[in-house]
């Protein structure tokens, strides 16, 4: 089940976020996901975060910030299995149209997304970690 997140979520959603970015991001320093985790928990106060619940518990999140998708993160334990998916669905439902930025080396993401229906919109570097990343958008009714 997709609902909306609830403060009493926190810990385990920046559980599941830490341990996809180091492990998606092994290009990345693990510290600097250490060092993004205080600002990333107060930015989820600010952000549209749907959580995917089973059992009673949560596998998987996406936050939202206005239009642009900051990320969709799933316990690896249960990736592959139709939750990303969901949780974009989701999305694709409530906003017409959003992007994303994804770092090129993380093919598996980009490779998701493509698959879903986003495009690529254009090329960069991502300013913090200095790595090559894409932005990407999708727009109802575009696919």
């Amino acid at each position: 089940m997709i609902r909306k997140f609830e403060p009493k979520d926190t810990k385990r959603v920046m559980q599941i976020w830490l341990d996809s970015n180091t492990e998606a991001h092994d290009f990345i320093p693990g510290d600097y996901w250490l060092s993004q985790y205080q600002s990333v928990q107060e930015q989820l106060l600010q952000a549209d975060i749907y959580v995917y619940e089973q059992g009673g518990k949560i596998w998987g999140f996406v936050g939202m910030t206005g239009d642009y998708l900051a990320g969709i993160f799933v316990d690896k334990r249960r990736r592959s299995t139709g939750i990303g998916k969901s949780l974009l669905a989701c999305i694709k439902k409530i906003y017409p149209s959003f992007s994303l930025h994804v770092y090129q080396k993380n093919r598996r993401a980009t490779d998701f997304y493509l698959r879903e229906g986003l495009s690529i919109v254009s090329e960069g570097t991502d300013e913090d970690t200095t790595e090559a990343d894409y932005t990407m958008a999708w727009t109802k009714g575009s696919h």
